[in-house]
């Protein structure tokens, strides 16, 4: 279980970047009285852990519903992640944390962020979700091992919110180059999880030894 857990919350903290989101929130919010950003963060954790919780718990049973194997859903995931983690790696342009100039734009003409783009799609975006569901298939119905994932997400959620609250501070204290360090160090971790699961996937297919 404690390997299930530390899988967890590497990958959940990894795609739904608490510390990158809260940079952006301060960014998004100069003026803004911290009763109004309080407010603002905690919709915006709470819509997030809901719909990551949604896909969580109900992301598998549609996919089996469309006929969508295990051993294809953690192939699939794996290299979404995989691709999640190369960006966060190289820091590139096109980061998963990173929005459009379209969205940008709109964002910064909305009075409440607290859905768009926190809640979605900065903290539960595609990488995400896509997490929540691919964890919760590795733990092969276990209501244990899929307690064990909820409780990470739950406490990822938990700090991200504090990090919300506290991100004008945190902007302050962190610098460019700490943010994009522990970036890299996490899309390390990210991309090894992945590789792992697309290992998993491929293994459990048959496709590797077909004669097996």
């Amino acid at each position: 279980m404690i390997e299930t857990a530390l899988t967890s919350f590497t990958t959940f903290f990894a795609t739904i970047g608490p510390v990158e989101t809260a940079v952006l929130f301060a960014t998004l919010t100069p003026k803004m009285a911290r009763a109004a950003r309080t407010a603002i963060a905690l919709r915006a954790t709470a819509i997030a852990s809901l719909i990551l919780l949604v896909f969580t718990l109900l992301g598998q049973p549609v996919l089996d519903r469309l006929g969508v194997t295990i051993p294809a859903l953690q192939t699939a995931g794996g290299i979404i992640l995989l691709i999640i983690a190369l960006d966060m790696i190289f820091a590139r342009p096109t980061s998963a944390f990173k929005l459009t100039e379209p969205e940008d734009a709109e964002a910064q003409t909305k009075d409440d962020i607290a859905v768009f783009p926190l809640a979605t799609p900065l903290l539960a975006g595609p990488g995400a979700m896509s997490a929540g569901i691919l964890l919760a298939a590795n733990a092969d119905g276990n209501p244990l091992a899929l307690g064990v994932t909820i409780a990470a997400l739950a406490a990822v959620m938990g700090i991200t919110l504090v990090l919300l609250l506290i991100s004008h501070e945190l902007n302050g204290v962190i610098g460019i180059t700490a943010q994009r360090v522990l970036m890299r160090v996490f899309g390390i971790l990210l991309a090894a999880i992945a590789v792992q699961a697309a290992f998993n996937g491929l293994a459990a297919s048959g496709l590797l030894h077909p004669g097996a």
